[in-house]
């Protein structure tokens, strides 16, 4: 009788988004669209902000868009948020042209991975973009992510940045860069930003505002679930964790060659420069008829036998009867942390670099993932279990925001609409969509969304 597995359950959360007290600037209520100017700031009432959420994207109030979301799932917490949409990155300037934010910058590429968005599949700049009014290419920069960072630590150097979106998540540990050809590091090992909020980030950016709120430091802030950051190579804050190598989780292995499952052994014999010659023969000369083969391994037999050679008996160990004696004990998950081959390693070796992803690939269930860490140099970027997923109460009610569900209206035409020459093609899609679930539990390889959003549906 096989046993049953026991079912993984999902942690749930301390506090529900909604289970906070709000922040004291809630008494300003709603703006129609977040602000992207001084004068709508004015007209708000607000003399500062205390969110500013740089995009990569046209600012499109619907939840289709992400700025859109974290900025107002942080409004409906009280807190002042502004928006600096597709800034130039010549300078610092434009990132100041908000004021200075009160508790943080907050940095994302877009909805797009930035190089996807500006580069074909050959190397080749796109002529378009659409995510930019009027469809037009050329408004962010390569690895916008990275720039925005540098920009925002620019303008005010004692301002936490906080980078999320899905560039950063996908570029959390050492990943290989299709446009260099090469290996990259972790994106905070290059990137001037404190934080980094992997897959869907509400849960974990409505804790941070708080807590940033109530004037803890960002230093501190270590144990949130679904963020990433730098640490020391033997920090003392990571005193109490248990560090278990990552080959204890999955053990590297050779890499093989795809074998194209169309070829014959011959043809692939012949691609690797050999022959075949039992195969090749056995065509020649047609198939054996049974009782010459009966013959062939009677005679073969009898001739190991003579030679002193002995047929292999496997005997059951002994030892397999014993059962063990008490179990063996095995850290807490919640206080074990699996240290992936360093960057340093991973660079130069394909059979590590493969084993690291697959490992980072087996810690995405938020019901037993556990903690991973990885050097580079000497810093660890360190990664906290993916985030818990959105109950359906907590869907609805981060969709049930007081979107605009439009552009804002800096984009307007000459006629005062956004279906003339500054339309932008991504709100054209889903103007009229609703966005009904999160994650995907296929995994598969062309496809970012699990390692993103993980595998859990949410609904």
């Amino acid at each position: 009788m096989s046993a049953t597995a026991s079912p993984i359950t999902i942690p749930k959360a301390e506090k529900t988004l909604n289970g906070y007290r709000p922040y004291w600037a809630k008494r300003f209520g709603t703006a129609k669209y977040l602000p992207m100017s001084r004068d709508e700031m004015t007209a708000l009432g607000w003399d500062s902000c205390d969110i500013i959420i740089v995009t990569g994207d046209a600012y499109v109030d619907h939840p289709s868009f992400g700025m859109a979301v974290i900025g107002r799932m942080l409004e409906a917490q009280g807190f002042r948020v502004g928006i600096i949409a597709q800034p130039d990155w010549q300078s610092a300037d434009p990132f100041k042209v908000l004021g200075k934010p009160n508790l943080f910058y907050g940095v994302t590429a877009g909805n797009m991975d930035s190089m996807i968005n500006r580069y074909t599949a050959d190397r080749k700049i796109r002529s378009d973009d659409v995510y930019t009014p009027g469809g037009q290419g050329g408004s962010r920069p390569d690895r916008a992510s990275l720039v925005y960072a540098q920009r925002c630590k620019e303008a005010y150097t004692d301002v936490p940045i906080i980078m999320g979106g899905i560039e950063g998540s996908l570029r959390r540990i050492a990943h290989y860069d299709y446009w260099q050809d090469k290996v990259r590091r972790s994106i905070l090992a290059d990137a001037k930003a404190d934080l980094l909020l992997y897959g869907n980030a509400e849960r974990a950016i409505v804790e941070i505002a708080h807590r940033l709120a109530a004037r803890e430091p960002i230093e501190q802030i270590t144990d949130v679930r679904g963020t990433a950051f730098m640490r020391r190579t033997n920090d003392p804050t990571a005193a109490g964790w248990f560090e278990l190598d990552s080959s204890e989780v999955d053990m590297p292995g050779r890499v093989d060659e795809h074998i194209n499952p169309y070829q014959t052994t011959s043809e692939q014999a012949e691609a690797q420069g050999s022959t075949c010659a039992k195969e090749d023969a056995a065509k020649a000369d047609g198939p054996p008829s049974p009782a010459l083969a009966l013959v062939d391994g009677n005679n073969a037999m009898a001739a190991a036998m003579g030679s002193g050679v002995k047929p292999i008996n496997f005997v059951r160990s002994p030892l397999a009867a014993v059962k063990p004696k008490g179990k063996i004990m095995m850290p807490p998950r919640d206080r074990t942390v699996i240290r992936l081959p360093s960057y340093e390693q991973v660079k130069s070796d394909s059979v590590l670099y493969a084993h690291a992803n697959r490992v980072l690939h087996l810690e995405t269930n938020p019901g037993n993932a556990r903690a991973l860490v990885q050097a580079h140099g000497h810093r660890d970027v360190w990664i906290n279990p993916p985030p818990i997923p959105l109950t359906t109460a907590e869907m609805d009610f981060t969709f049930d925001l007081p979107y605009a569900r439009s552009p804002h209206p800096a984009y307007a035409d000459e006629k005062g609409g956004h279906d003339g020459a500054t339309k932008i093609p991504a709100w054209e899609m889903i103007r009229f969509s609703v966005n009904i679930m999160r994650g995907c539990f296929g995994g598969c390889t062309f496809c970012s969304i699990t390692e993103h959003e993980g595998r859990i549906i949410q609904s």
